[in-house]
């Protein structure tokens, strides 16, 4: 299982990997970004309006019933991971262009995975059930949490939700999860019958906004503007915000006297970030040229959370 789980055999990573090197070699520049971006937009909507259907309404109610896991995963995730972010940021603002300095707080401030942090909770023996709707809860929230917090985080000065990005995030992101959820009684099996075709959805969605949102940083020199100091730095300040992130939620879970099983599931669904929220958001929250600038952090954070995930998971399993 363990070999199942690993970055060489995460189909997710050779899309995103695809995804960046055509977003850089073939950049949709001109009138082509446009298109490229309406068809983004169009799949988000759809992906959304799928996890509107496939979260069932008696997951969510369960997840409020252990309220008391679910408030403390919260506030890790949309309090102290942005807060840790928000230090990264000034650190990396001293070596990186801004705009990739920035993309650590909006690295911070995205909600969890659901699918990864489930699959580790389970191989490392935690609480699988308490992870599954802990994660499906932090992705229901963070639609509605990370665009604000961001926004307040960053300051006026440097992040604005205009009236037009509300919209944009409530059309694409929030109406389409809304119909999910009314349309699942009559929905939610036929998916989870084609449970592997839905799973190719994400992933494909996932790589069409990472692919546009390199275009536009291409067109911006993104190609120039990094020399191998740049991407020292950035993988660097990468590592230590990951390990910060996941020794932190696992010393945290301790401190909080949580069960084994639940500082399992915590560890798992505090430390990772989710690329399926925090790719497509960013290509609504972020003009085309930015985009791919932000989201340079979260793309580098997912590939190395999964590299020691699995090792940690199986570290857990021998304790």
């Amino acid at each position: 299982m363990l070999s199942r789980l690993s970055l060489l055999t995460d189909p997710m990573i050779a899309v995103l990997l695809i995804a960046t090197i055509l977003g850089i070699l073939i950049p949709a520049s001109g009138e082509a970004r446009g298109t490229a971006q309406v068809v983004s937009n169009a799949a988000i909507f759809v992906l959304f309006l799928i996890n509107g259907m496939r979260i069932a309404r008696a997951e969510i109610a369960r997840g409020f019933a252990n309220w008391r896991f679910f408030v403390l995963l919260f506030l890790w995730v949309f309090g102290v991971m942005p807060l840790i972010g928000l230090g990264m940021a000034g650190v990396a603002g001293t070596l990186l262009p801004p705009v990739v300095a920035l993309g650590f707080l909006y690295l911070g401030t995205l909600p969890s995975t659901v699918q990864s942090a489930t699959s580790y909770t389970s191989l490392a023996g935690g609480n699988v059930a308490l992870s599954v709707v802990g994660a499906a809860l932090i992705n229901i929230a963070g639609v509605f949490v990370t665009a604000p917090l961001f926004a307040v985080l960053a300051g006026s000065d440097v992040a604005q939700i205009s009236s037009d990005t509300i919209v944009r995030i409530g059309l694409i992101l929030i109406l389409p999860f809304v119909i999910g959820q009314a349309l699942q009684g009559w929905t939610i099996h036929w998916l989870k019958e084609r449970k592997s075709q839905v799973v190719w959805l994400d992933r494909i969605v996932i790589g069409i906004a990472v692919y546009v949102a390199f275009s536009g940083a291409v067109e911006q020199g993104l190609t120039t503007m990094f020399g191998a100091a740049s991407w020292t730095a950035l993988v660097g300040l990468v590592i230590v915000y990951l390990f910060m992130g996941t020794g932190g939620a696992w010393i945290g879970g301790g401190v909080l006297r949580l069960p084994r099983g639940e500082r399992i599931a915590f560890l798992f669904a505090g430390a990772q970030k989710s690329v399926a929220i925090g790719a497509p958001l960013a290509t609504i929250l972020f003009p085309a040229h930015i985009a791919g600038f932000v989201i340079a952090p979260l793309l580098l954070y997912h590939l190395l959370q999964l590299m020691i995930a699995a090792p940690l998971a199986n570290l857990l399993t021998r304790d």
